[in-house]
């Protein structure tokens, strides 16, 4: 992705055809970005219009001793933890976890996640618990601590790690499940 400085100009000065230009030039990237937090194409369509949409209207803010690939996915980012709050509360009641111990036996590495593909890996994430995804997401693969996570989300920092304890109980729940069936059908 490479974003000019013209580009960028033209945009803060409202032209459109600029402003289409950036939204091609951009629309991969922050996709990638959306796809891992929502549960559908559509779903993650819409939350990268109103992702570019705040990139668009702060892009006078934006300054060019941050890489512009950084800072629109910080706004990405935020978009899509800002949507995720405000449709939480309808949808999921948060179980309050005070206390987390670490457990070791959840670090060990599925051999079948080496041989699946960027897609299926996101449909195993997509099926987790929305909380769990979420949690999962924010500390794995865009590497906000539990701290962070629990200002962001309004949580406790207990809470953030059992969230992401369950989601990858759970993965690895799917991926035995995934290297396991075989063996399952013999049995009944």
């Amino acid at each position: 992705m490479n974003v000019q400085p013209k580009l960028i100009k033209d945009c803060i000065n409202r032209n459109r055809k600029a402003e289409y230009e950036l939204y091609k030039v951009t629309f991969s990237y922050l996709m990638s970005i959306c796809i891992r937090y929502t549960k559908n194409q559509d779903q993650a369509k819409e939350q990268l219009n109103m992702g570019f949409l705040k990139i668009l209207t702060n892009l006078y803010k934006y300054n060019e001793e941050v890489p512009f690939k950084a800072w629109i996915r910080k706004i990405m980012v935020n978009t899509l933890i800002d949507e995720y709050r405000k449709h939480k509360k309808q949808s999921e009641v948060i179980d309050f976890v005070e206390e987390y111990y670490e457990n070791g036996s959840y670090s060990e590495q599925n051999g079948a996640i080496d041989k699946m593909s960027a897609a299926q890996i996101h449909t195993l994430i997509a099926k987790l618990p929305p909380m769990a995804q979420q949690v999962f997401n924010m500390f794995v693969i865009d590497g906000y601590s539990h701290k962070e996570i629990g200002e962001i989300l309004n949580i406790e920092e207990g809470t953030s790690k059992w969230h992401l304890n369950s989601a990858r109980q759970k993965l690895k729940e799917m991926l035995e499940n995934l290297v396991t069936p075989a063996k399952l059908q013999h049995h009944g």
